[in-house]
């Protein structure tokens, strides 16, 4: 059986097809009413708790989908560029982020007011419907993340992480990581020596190569199964 709790990193990208099931109209009502920014690698998108008035679109960039904690972070997602974060503010009686986003490169969003998003799902039911799909996906790959997270050891969730950037997010084998070791250790709920440690085992077994920020995976069969028995 597929074990649906691997690459959980972030969900599948599906490149804008909600906003496909709007029409000419509904679409240049958001063009008129958008807001665009800009943002720094580094630089916080939204706050968790903070007054929630818009969705946001990331049309550019990478960022970090997390839960504030006293002590540490919990990453809940990579988001990149095609996706939408604020969905859960939707609901009746919420009105604030309830959790934080941050760059991990330089980024550009575009700021959609909810008011009138929650217009558009009620007018439009094929829109809706493709938002609450978003949303059951989001929902698996956040299951996922906490399966990652109890049942797999240092070496499964490292292997996890690695192909999901490689499969759902850069779509090659090969790719230039923005994200530091240190990124890595929060994102895998690891130690950063301990991750180290890991990138380096992998290495010399011969599971992936390294040059700076530079990575390409080898053996995509191993790195599976690694991340599947974790």
């Amino acid at each position: 059986m597929k074990n649906i709790y691997s690459n959980t990193c972030t969900v599948l990208n599906n490149k804008n097809l909600y906003f496909d099931e709007l029409t000419e109209e509904e679409m240049a009502l958001i063009e008129s009413n958008k807001i665009t920014l800009t943002y720094k690698k580094g630089e916080i998108i939204s706050k968790q708790g903070s007054f929630a008035s818009h969705i946001i679109y990331l049309k550019k960039g990478l960022a970090k989908v997390y839960l504030e904690g006293k002590s540490k972070n919990l990453i809940l997602t990579i988001t990149p560029p095609g996706n939408l974060m604020g969905l859960p503010c939707l609901y009746d009686g919420n009105n604030v982020f309830l959790y934080s986003a941050s760059t991990y490169i330089d980024s550009e969003v575009e700021l959609i007011d909810i008011d009138l998003f929650k217009q558009l799902l009620l007018q439009n039911s094929k829109f809706a419907f493709a938002i609450i799909k978003t949303l059951n996906a989001s929902t698996v790959q956040t299951f996922g993340r906490f399966y990652c997270f109890t049942h797999k050891q240092m070496h499964g969730r490292l292997a996890d992480i690695l192909l999901c950037l490689s499969q759902r997010i850069y779509g090659s084998d090969s790719f230039n990581l923005p994200l530091s070791r240190s990124d890595l250790a929060e994102l895998t709920g690891m130690s950063t020596e301990s991750v180290i440690r890991v990138m380096k085992d992998f290495k010399d077994d011969g599971l992936i190569k390294t040059d700076g920020k530079d990575i390409e995976l080898i053996d995509i069969e191993m790195l599976l199964k690694i991340s599947e028995v974790g």
